[in-house]
């Protein structure tokens, strides 16, 4: 704000208004009159120089009844605001032209040769330098040049109404704004409006918007401009992700379009380009085969010349979950074990049940017709080798192989390969079960328990080892029940299969009566095998924990929760994990940080306090640690960790958890970091839509080259009273009084001389 003093003419006549209004119009009167009275004046310049000295007369009549007097006072110019809106969404990042600077980097370098003038405006004019992305905020020519510009997408109206918002209440008023854009509105907030239309959506701001286009059209680019999927999908149900692609400058490329989960290829899709600037929809379609949180990406090759490559790709996350376990039941022959087990997942709401069980074998005499047979062949081709992927847990119960015609021998590398894939097999004994020669049963190699001698025949009480009183499978009471009691309690089991444990088996229930080795015979046991789970239970008598004990009044129900709780294990239930680790955003904006919260358990599944956790961020398609954080758990296991933010694309988190030196186990989740969506598939200008936003505001439009501050058409600055006023009259000054004296006088003497008086 300049000072200065300002001096205007004012009246300092002490009558009030009317009574100057009635004077003023005396005065006129008779000047009037006394012009008409002369009006028949023969000689013209008699006529005129008796008009000139009445009106000259009345002229000095009215300075001494308004008395006008000079008045003074200091003023000073306040600086009105020009407001200098830079474009900082992420499309800036392209080039200005091919080869050339980035469109930011160009607006920086256009600012700093403009400052200077900028400055020799500043006695008037504060420019003031602001970003949006589409937030509007403070800028700096320093963190302009150093911070690449983000944004999600450009909101030009938007940035326009932040900056009329703020303009309510500011004692520094605007005159003009400069807005330096590419002009590429991804809100179509103004590109879809006519020009009447466009002045009145801008008319708010009264002060001309000037424009300056930044960078050139033409570029060639090929960008992953949008991915179309769920949520959610369930595991081994069809889903179709839609991806969108957009290829500028490259007419006659075919563009292979590839679908990965963590680095492994999924499909590939090719798209051909037969447009200057084409946008196409490929569709994938598959079964994910696990539950869980993955992340995907969706690629497009990068072509030498693209003007950026960071939009080539594009990453999103995928939880998947279960509709209802599907679960096949395959028993040997109808028994008291089948039946209860049977009944048991068909009343479940959340299990999905196929059974099949042999009632017949070849060796049967048959008193009937084949043709007239209601029972159906064994489709054991059908089921375990084309739909054995559809099924989340295998149960097979006390089945022989001997029979050719209902073995399941050949479909050995089937199950292997469905149980390391992530498959669950439950493996329950009986008389056929765990009694014929090694490398005639499919499930050798996959169970953790092998054949030690003959079955044992003899009544026994399971007992739970030292692992099965951790293990989430045999807790089969309520809370704050003995687990040990509970199945002590239980009746007896009339016999078992003789077996022992493989290394790496943990053997949950034993038979304390029969030792094999320095244990009681192993009766329940499980182990993992690749991504899957097995059990295996060494007696067809299970069902002995349920009927009897219903009977006798027993007060739990100890065979619904041990199948219950088997089930749930055996397809990998998140809440009977020892260790989860759960991004707090599968989906991360650029720029912001990747948190996650780990949940340790010991291994009875109760919160593990002052565990050791260690969480790794990896790239999921490489396995590159990004990095690495190590956090103790709080009394309730539950710790939290947070990592800088990374670059765009697909993510993986690896937890693992110990305490005391022991480990407790080891977790996985996936996210995906947002690429900076349709920002970076349109790499051209639009040099129209700022050219119409100038027109319809009287601002000026340029070209980067053609920016010159000198030509903005700017709202001058007002003047403002800053200090007190000081009054000097004018009209008390002798020569006035002589002047009308003289001026009187001399009217009087031309009139008498005239005979007119």
């Amino acid at each position: 704000m300049d000072g200065t003093t300002a001096v205007k003419v004012v009246s300092l006549s002490p009558l009030p208004a009317w009574a100057l209004a009635v004077l003023l119009l005396a005065v006129a009167l008779g000047v009037g009159l006394a012009s008409w009275g002369v009006r028949r004046e023969r000689s013209a310049g008699r006529r005129w120089l008796l008009w000139t000295l009445r009106l000259l007369a009345g002229v000095l009549a009215v300075g001494f009844l308004l008395e006008p007097g000079q008045r003074k006072v200091n003023v000073a110019r306040v600086k009105n605001r020009v407001a200098v809106l830079v474009d900082r969404s992420a499309s800036m990042r392209f080039p200005v032209s091919k080869g050339g600077p980035s469109r930011a980097d160009a607006v920086t370098q256009a600012l700093q040769e403009q400052a200077p003038r900028m400055a020799a405006l500043g006695e008037r004019f504060g420019f003031e330098l602001l970003g949006f992305d589409p937030e509007l905020a403070p800028l700096s020519l320093e963190s302009a040049a150093s911070r690449p510009p983000d944004g999600q997408r450009t909101d030009l109206l938007g940035a326009l109404n932040a900056l009329k918002a703020q303009e309510v209440g500011s004692a520094r008023k605007l005159s003009g704004v400069l807005v330096l854009s590419d002009g590429a509105d991804t809100t179509g907030s103004l590109g879809t409006l006519d020009a009447a239309e466009l002045k009145e959506a801008l008319a708010g701001l009264g002060v001309a918007v000037s424009t300056a286009v930044v960078g050139q059209g033409g570029l060639e680019d090929v960008a992953v401009e949008g991915v179309k999927v769920d949520d959610f999908a369930f595991v081994r149900n069809s889903l179709t992700v839609e991806v969108a692609i957009r290829a500028q400058g490259f007419a006659g490329q075919v563009l292979p379009i590839t679908l990965k989960r963590e680095g492994q290829v999924i499909a590939t899709k090719q798209v051909v380009v037969s447009q200057a600037d084409q946008r196409s929809t490929v569709s994938f379609t598959f079964s994910p085969d696990q539950t869980g949180r993955f992340v995907y990406l969706v690629s497009a090759p990068v072509i030498p010349g693209e003007a950026i490559t960071e939009n080539n790709q594009k990453a999103f996350t995928l939880k998947v979950i279960r509709d209802r376990v599907r679960v096949l039941l395959v028993a040997g022959r109808p028994t008291w074990d089948e039946r209860f087990l049977r009944g048991l997942l068909k009343q479940d709401p959340n299990v999905e049940l196929i059974s099949f069980y042999i009632l017949r074998s070849n060796a049967d005499e048959i008193l009937a017709a084949e043709s007239e047979l209601s029972l159906i062949p064994f489709p054991r081709q059908e089921i375990f080798d084309t739909k054995i992927d559809t099924f989340d847990l295998i149960v097979i119960m006390n089945f022989g192989h001997a029979e050719s015609g209902v073995s399941l021998a050949d479909f050995r590398a089937q199950f292997d390969r469905y149980v390391k894939n992530g498959g669950a097999l439950a493996y329950v004994g009986g008389d056929m079960s765990f009694s014929e020669a090694r490398g005639r049963t499919p499930f050798d190699q996959l169970l953790p328990l092998e054949p030690a001698g003959p079955a044992v025949l003899a009544d026994f009480h399971a007992k739970p080892t030292a692992d099965g009183l951790r293990h989430p499978l045999v807790q089969v009471g309520g809370f704050g029940e003995s687990t040990e009691a509970l199945w002590a309690a239980l009746p007896a089991v009339p016999g078992m299969n003789l077996t022992r444990a493989k290394p790496g088996a943990t053997v949950l229930l034993e038979n304390p009566d029969v030792p094999v080795g320095s244990a009681g015979a192993p009766l329940l046991a499980v182990w993992e095998v690749g991504r899957g789970r097995v059990l295996a239970l060494g007696t067809d008598a299970s069902w002995y924990w349920a009927f009897p004990s219903h009977a006798q009044g027993a007060p739990t129900r100890a065979y619904e929760r041990m199948w219950g709780n088997a089930i749930r294990w055996l397809v990998r239930d998140p809440e009977l994990t020892s260790l989860s680790v759960s991004a707090e955003a599968p989906q991360v904006d650029p720029g912001k940080p990747i948190a996650a919260v780990i949940q340790a358990r010991t291994p009875d599944y109760q919160p593990a306090p002052n565990a050791d956790v260690v969480v790794e961020l990896q790239r999921a398609d490489t396995g590159e640690v990004v990095g690495t954080q190590t956090v103790r758990a709080g009394a309730d296991g539950v710790a939290r960790v947070e990592f800088p933010a990374p670059g765009a694309g697909a993510y993986k988190l690896k937890a693992q958890s110990s305490r005391d030196g022991q480990p407790l186990g080891e977790a996985f989740d996936a996210l995906a970091v947002r690429s900076l969506g349709p920002e970076l598939s349109q790499a051209g200008t639009d040099a129209e839509l700022l050219q119409a936003i100038a027109a319809a505001t009287g601002g000026k439009f340029f070209t980067l080259d053609s920016l010159s501050v000198d030509e903005l058409p700017l709202k001058e600055p007002p003047l403002v009273e800053v200090g007190r006023a000081k009054d000097e009259p004018l009209w008390d000054r002798w020569y006035w009084l002589l002047l009308l004296v003289v001026v009187a006088g001399a009217e009087w003497a031309v009139r008498r001389r005239f005979g007119y008086v």
